[in-house]
């Protein structure tokens, strides 16, 4: 129970804070976000706030920020069609009855002979009971009533395509980017509560019982020498252990201003299959904020490239597409990070957000690298490309994810289960 806990929270973490970026930056750039949804397929949870509709779906394999424009609109009038209108008290059109208009009886019918809801905000007519024309202004945040639910109209000005290429850009962008954000927030924390790991040559927490616990050292002890080594890092030490599974070596260590020699007999263990000599002590960490804020960034920063080397080498076929893991190889190492405790569930899940960020700014249709792609080649050409023929690709493209996907998670099953 506490992995899938701690995997629906991750889940949910990862992607409201990469859909927040796309949600924020719309609104800011005066788009109209139909909804911001967390999961696809069928809705568990809803809640209109002002214009934009907040969901939670049923399938976890992702979620969406729907902003006008960027798909066609469900609902058309088309001259010919009867509609009903109800007016606010500015006389403007307040709401536009699609069908079911004997449930309003207070609406004024119409037929429509014209109308333009992008730019003038207009509906013409004739009124249904004496062929009089008529002509009403729309108001810009009208509703469509269809089967009794609201759309929201949405002014060219509110779409997304009335948009800038920076606006359009920036807004597709802000979802990757929140997410390595995160990954950054998420390792501060990791600092400010463990603290951050220095390559020094002073022991961290000793463990119970352990080869070094045996022999007196202690948490703080600066090392020396180990035999006839000089020790001048973390890493020098780490590495002499290592090397010497299982033997007796003598730590000369530093404390309180007092040399000392201790005779230290190393456990054995394996570990990816070689034995490694072990001490049973952890690394020294320390709190300063510098410190913990560097951290932060190193730490994305150094994953962020080790993950695009290894997308690269996937790519040249370095690295079999058997070595990806899907929903279900996550959760199964999820399991595994979540026994081992809290520290190293954020560190996962930072990793997760890096890796999340990284794969949705690829240049692949229907993911955001692919959407930037079009924008960029709308800035060189200087005009955007057929809307119909970009979503044809997209929609391509996420057939090949879908099918990417089952591909892996069927891998995650053999791995697991077969």
């Amino acid at each position: 129970m506490n992995t899938v806990i701690a995997f629906i929270l991750m889940f949910g973490i990862l992607v409201f804070i990469h859909e927040l970026g796309h949600l924020v930056f719309a609104k800011r750039a005066g788009m109209l976000v139909r909804e911001f949804a967390i999961g696809f397929g069928p809705k568990i949870f809803a809640h209109r706030k002002n214009e934009t509709l907040y969901t939670i779906r049923l399938l976890p394999l992702g979620g969406y920020v729907r902003v006008a424009g960027e798909d066609p609109e469900i609902i058309e009038l088309k001259p010919g069609h009867h509609i009903g209108l109800e007016f606010n008290d500015q006389g403007k059109v307040e709401r536009i009855i699609v069908n079911n208009k004997s449930k309003h009886p207070d609406a004024r019918v119409i037929e429509v002979e014209r109308v333009d809801l992008d730019h003038r905000l207009i509906i013409e007519g004739y009124d249904v009971n004496d062929e009089e024309g008529v002509s009403f202004d729309v108001d810009p945040k009208a509703f469509f009533v269809m089967d009794e639910n609201e759309t929201q109209i949405a002014p060219y000005d509110r779409q997304f395509s009335s948009k800038t290429i920076p606006q359009r850009a920036i807004q597709i962008f802000a979802g990757p980017m929140m997410n390595f954000l995160l990954a950054i927030a998420l390792y501060m924390i990791l600092g400010m509560l463990q603290g951050v790991p220095v390559d020094e040559a002073k022991l961290g927490e000793v463990i119970e019982d352990g080869p070094a616990d045996q022999a007196g050292l202690q948490q703080g002890d600066e090392i020396l020498s180990v035999d006839d080594l000089t020790i001048e890092s973390w890493t020098d030490f780490v590495l002499y252990i290592q090397d010497n599974p299982g033997e007796t070596v003598d730590i000369t260590a530093e404390r309180d201003g007092e040399i000392f020699t201790a005779e230290v007999h190393l456990d054995s263990i394996e570990q990816q299959g070689e034995t490694i000599g072990q001490i049973k002590v952890y690394r020294p960490f320390e709190k300063a904020p510098g410190e913990i804020i560097q951290y932060g960034f190193v730490q994305t920063y150094q994953w962020t490239v080790l993950i695009i080397q290894n997308v690269g080498k996937l790519i040249t076929g370095q690295i079999s597409i058997d070595n990806l893991s899907g929903p279900v190889g996550i959760y199964n190492a999820t399991d595994q990070v979540v026994q081992q405790g809290f520290y190293y569930f954020l560190t996962w899940t930072a990793f997760l957000s890096i890796n999340l960020g990284i794969i949705n700014l690829l240049p692949l249709p229907a993911l955001d690298g692919g959407r930037l792609l079009f924008i960029g080649i709308e800035a060189v050409r200087g005009k955007p490309i057929d809307p119909q023929k970009e979503g044809i690709v997209h929609f391509i493209g996420f057939a090949l994810l879908m099918l990417l996907m089952i591909v892996v998670t069927w891998n995650d099953i053999q791995r697991l289960f077969l």
